[in-house]
């Protein structure tokens, strides 16, 4: 399903101000500080929530199959909704009844801040050890110490090779394109994502908090704004199928280059890394069965599943290898090595200058 994307490019800002109240001082956990890794999780059960489309649909059925613990899925259509849920819009000491939560890496990092992640036991995941070593190496968890890896890609340009002149190699190609290809270009609105390609092209962070370097990036947006089809997040790949775009700023696995007509490429000034994770919530008092869950994610048959339906790569090295070499062959993105990813930048948390991104997004969106 290509639909779950959107949900992990949601916006920062909102994060920042749901977590203002938690307090940081807030650590209470309601179980016991270490976990017993011979505890009885078939008498606790499991309350998961997700991005609809993002798991196997029989999943709750194959865990309480093959670990006997009871899972209820609930679903979420954007990180800022499951952050309302999980810190009670602000309230400290919220239990929102949610054991596991997938979340974006930055979101994750936030919550991590508040207090209100257990902390991996890596014991009880013995699969972490399918995972790739630079899957240890992400900026806004170094060491998988709160959260858990679930699908991970990056952000470029997905174009139409028999309408271009030219393959694009550079941000500006997008932001400054020829004259037979104005009002062909789509862009993303999300606001780390709008911000990107500008950020990028003129040499700058994608996790910048400089108001001069905001202030640049916004001009160069404006400029850009003229020369567009549309700001489109979602349907990208229609147009470009349909041939009513020739290019456009996607993430990777929604770029559809099935299509031979189709190809991704990552500029030369380089792009972002995005990771989608799981994490345990503190206020969970099915801990252990919270941890038997993500292995039992982890484990290649289960986790090659993500790959092969959502046409993300995966951070798990065993689950990569056995997928399908006919979706391998169709998508190209997915044979992106990690070491090649993570030459990209990580998306990290950026704090109180959340809300630089959003008065960005809010000026390009009324300017023109």
């Amino acid at each position: 399903m290509r639909g779950a994307r959107v949900k992990g490019a949601a916006a920062v800002g909102l994060a920042l101000l749901l977590l203002t109240g938690c307090g940081e001082g807030d650590t209470r956990s309601s179980g016991p500080a270490t976990l017993d890794p011979k505890a009885d999780i078939t008498k606790q059960s499991l309350t998961v929530s997700i991005w609809d489309g993002y798991s196997p649909e029989d999943l709750p059925e194959r865990v309480e199959r093959d670990l006997g613990v009871p899972v209820k899925i609930a679903h979420h259509a954007t990180n800022e909704e499951i952050m309302a849920k999980l810190t009670g819009g602000g309230a400290a000491g919220n239990d929102s009844g949610i054991d596991v939560a997938f979340v974006s890496g930055q979101y994750a990092q936030a919550l991590n801040a508040a207090g209100l992640l257990e902390p991996v036991h890596a014991d009880l995941i013995p699969n972490l050890k399918n995972l790739y070593p630079e899957a240890r190496r992400l900026a806004y968890d170094k060491g998988n110490t709160f959260s858990v890896p679930y699908t991970w890609g990056t952000t470029g340009i997905c174009y139409r090779t028999d309408l271009v002149e030219r393959p694009p190699t550079s941000w500006n190609d997008l932001l400054k394109p020829p004259p037979a290809l104005k009002g062909k270009v789509t862009m993303m609105t999300t606001e780390r994502w709008l911000a990107l390609p500008a950020l990028k092209a003129l040499g700058h962070s994608v996790n910048t908090t400089s108001d001069r370097e905001l202030a640049a990036a916004r001009t160069l947006l404006l400029d850009a704004k003229r020369n567009l089809l549309a700001y489109d997040d979602t349907t990208f790949g229609d147009r470009l199928v349909k041939g009513e775009s020739a290019m456009a700023e996607a993430w990777d696995g929604w770029c559809p280059t099935e299509n031979p007509k189709i190809e991704f490429t990552v500029p030369k000034e380089g792009s972002d890394l995005w990771v989608d994770t799981m994490v345990v919530l503190k206020s969970s008092r099915n801990k252990e069965a919270a941890h038997a869950l993500v292995n039992y994610i982890l484990a290649p048959e289960i986790h090659s599943w993500a790959a092969e339906n959502i046409l993300y790569k995966v951070p798990n090295q065993a689950a990569m290898a056995q997928l399908d070499p006919k979706v391998l062959d169709a998508n190209a993105p997915l044979r992106m090595p990690p070491d090649e990813l993570l030459r990209n930048e990580s998306v990290i948390d950026v704090g109180e200058a959340a809300t630089k991104y959003t008065r960005l997004a809010t000026e390009v969106a009324a300017g023109s």
